[in-house]
Order: structure tokens, then sequence, then C-alpha cells
């Protein structure tokens, strides 16, 4: 009797410390991350540095695969790529969301998935940043409210600035539903190729997808015009400063200054006045059946 106790006690200590496949991916992960920059320190050669990433990441997108297994939202694909765009920290796409992305076509909607598991742990390293550009909330609810977290986690060379939040139904069987307005860009402005986010959480699913807009965000005259004056004015200290031969830091930043509120400016139009204009309850229905489909209706 002493004999099978001593032997349960085993099997379950044993079982304690066996790793779960999202252990298994974060080692092989992080192990892959470590290698390609130990071989950037001794200066190896870009086409070995290339051949070591693809195969690292074909190994991790297996691995992601197994974990998932195969997506069922209607309009797409049930296989995906992975996410991550690169295991070099001097890549862009390095430390994007862990997951696997889905995708139609090259400019249609996609879709980032993953696992409650690795978007918590993935959240978790973005709390723990010491640089705040790069500085997450640890809980998923409070960063879903951050453009930052969209930038980081399913952007590469541009960030996710947002217009509004969409008064979105919570679908029948999930956690948490959000859905968001916006752009990508690399500058400030007005952003009109814009962009419908919806985030769903459910059980152990995480699932982010991005569509184009339907029907295009419309113009708002009103908000086009603070837009154009706030430009016209940062113009204006822009050439004093050129004039100076770029010795007039005062003229440098206030055109700077002009052109952020221009465009803190217009984004506070747009969320104001789009939710009155004709074309928004389309683009809410549009992010509505997306969150539908998404929790499998």
């Amino acid at each position: 009797m002493r004999l099978i106790w001593t032997l349960l006690v085993m099997l379950a200590g044993s079982a304690a410390l066996a790793a779960s496949p999202e252990d298994d991916y974060i080692a092989a992960r992080d192990k892959a991350i470590s290698d390609i920059a130990a071989q950037e320190s001794a200066n190896a050669a870009v086409e070995t540095l290339d051949a070591q990433n693809t195969k690292a990441m074909a190994d991790l997108q297996t691995r992601l695969s197994a974990l998932l297994g195969p997506l069922a939202v209607k309009d797409f694909p049930a296989a995906g790529t992975i996410n991550l765009q690169s295991l070099s920290d001097s890549d862009i796409g390095f430390g994007m969301l862990d997951g696997l992305r889905y995708t139609a076509s090259d400019d249609g909607p996609s879709l980032v998935a993953t696992t409650r598991g690795l978007a918590e742990r993935w959240l978790k390293s973005r709390a723990d940043e010491t640089d705040e550009n790069l500085k997450l909330p640890a809980g998923i609810d409070a960063a879903l409210k951050l453009d930052a977290f969209y930038t980081q986690a399913i952007g590469a060379d541009a960030a996710f600035v947002s217009t509004l939040d969409f008064p979105l139904k919570k679908p029948e069987g999930a956690d948490m539903a959000f859905a968001r307005l916006g752009g990508w860009t690399q500058d400030v402005g007005p952003i009109y190729d814009q962009q419908v986010i919806v985030t769903l959480v459910k059980g152990d699913r995480v699932l982010i997808a991005e569509a184009p807009a339907a029907p295009p965000v419309p113009k708002i005259a009103a908000c086009d015009a603070l837009w154009t004056a706030a430009d016209a004015a940062a113009q204006k200290f822009q050439e004093a400063y050129q004039a100076s031969e770029l010795k007039d830091e005062k003229a440098y930043d206030a055109a700077n200054a002009a052109w952020e509120k221009g465009d803190g400016d217009y984004r506070a139009c747009m969320s104001e006045h789009l939710p009155g204009d004709p074309a928004f309850p389309a683009l809410l229905a549009h992010a509505q059946e997306l969150a539908d489909h998404m929790a499998g209706k």
C-alpha cells in the first residue's frame, strides 16, 4: 500500500512538472531569439541569419497550428501563418503577439488568433517594459482600449490611431467583445483609409479581426477644416524654421505642436460627428457582423 501511494505521489509530481504546449512554444521561441541574437553578435552572414530565422519561424508556426487547431470563422481560411514577422530584435515586426494570422487575400480582412494564456503572457511582458512607449496594461480588457495594443500586437511598420469605439453588442457565448474604428499611419493628420478592428475573447481563444471599413468612412467637412487650418499654421512655423537654417528650435517645436493639436482636434471632431452621419449605421453593422462571425454565428 505504501508503494502504491509513493507511485501516485511521483506521478502527480511528474504531471505538475510537465510543460504545457504553451510552455513548449514559449521555450522554443525564446531559444530561437537567443540563438539568432548570438549569431548576430558573432557577425554571421545575412544569408545564415535569414535561413535560421525562416527555419525557426516555420517550427513555431507548426507549434501554434497544433496548439490552436483549425480556425472556424466565416470568410476566413482554416489555416494561418505565424503572426510574428521576425525573431531578431533589430528587425521591424519583432515582438508581435504570438499567434496565427489568417487572410483570404492580400487586401482583404485578416484575423489573428491566439490562446488566452499566450495573450496574457505577451501582455505581462509588455507590462514589465521599462520603455514607456512599449508599456501596456497586463489585463486584456484594459489593453483593448489603447491604440498601442493594436500597434504592437498586429502592426509592424505603422501605428494604429483610433477614430472611435463602436457600441458593440457582445455575441452570445463570448466573454468579451470590443470594436474600434481607426487607421494605420506613420504621420499625423486625417486617415481616410480606415479599418474596423474587432477583438473577441471566447473561452481559451482570443481573436483579433481587421477589415477595411465598409462603407468607407466619409469625410466630414467641419473636421477637415480643423486639420487644414492647423496644417497651414504649422507650415508657417516650419518655413520659419527652414529660413533659420534649422536653428530656430522654437519655430520647430511650434510647428510640431500645431500639427499634434490639429491631429487631436480632427480626431475628436470625427468621434463626435461620425455617429450622426448616414454612413454610421452601416459601419456599426459591419463591426457587429464581424463579431458575430467570430463568435461562431
